[in-house]
């Protein structure tokens, strides 16, 4: 007799479980974008779910992954969010990297940015893949400083 096939975790139902049994009061709301599925958090404790620098949140976001990947290898990806941060802090770091871009072009040397994990660096690349002046350059993914590069175009 084979073995029954293990069932599907739903990833909202798996999240409210695991911050409910952190002791965490919150709504979760899930939607679905192009590439992978959001649950997004509303809750009064939402510095804490954030921690310093959203390192809980990206902690939050990469054990629910694993754990849904475990459950099942066709698990969607999955993004936690808490009251929009994410875009909070995609919109402030666009608009820090417009501004260095400014003076990029108007003394035309290269600027090195700090390290950036592949969410951000890509965040970088794709606000200026559309801009005539300004190209970005990223080392490969083999390298150990990720640091995104804004230069003049030739």
């Amino acid at each position: 007799m084979p073995a029954p096939s293990p069932m599907t975790l739903d990833p909202r139902e798996t999240l409210e479980t695991m911050l409910g049994l952190l002791g965490f009061f919150c709504e979760v709301q899930e939607t679905r974008e192009e590439s992978c599925v959001v649950l997004q958090i509303f809750s009064a404790d939402k510095d804490r779910l954030i921690g310093p620098e959203g390192r809980v949140l990206e902690d939050l976001q990469m054990l629910l992954n694993r754990m849904l990947l475990a459950n099942s290898k066709d698990a969607p990806k999955i993004q936690v969010d808490v009251e929009h941060y994410r875009a909070m802090q995609e919109d402030r770091l666009v608009t820090r990297v417009r501004e260095l871009a400014q003076s990029v072009r108007m003394n035309g040397r290269p600027l090195q940015m700090e390290p950036m994990n592949a969410y951000e660096r890509r965040i970088v690349h794709n606000a200026f893949a559309d801009d005539p002046e300004i190209m970005t350059w990223s080392p490969s993914e083999n390298a150990r400083l990720k640091r995104v590069v804004l230069k003049r175009r030739s």
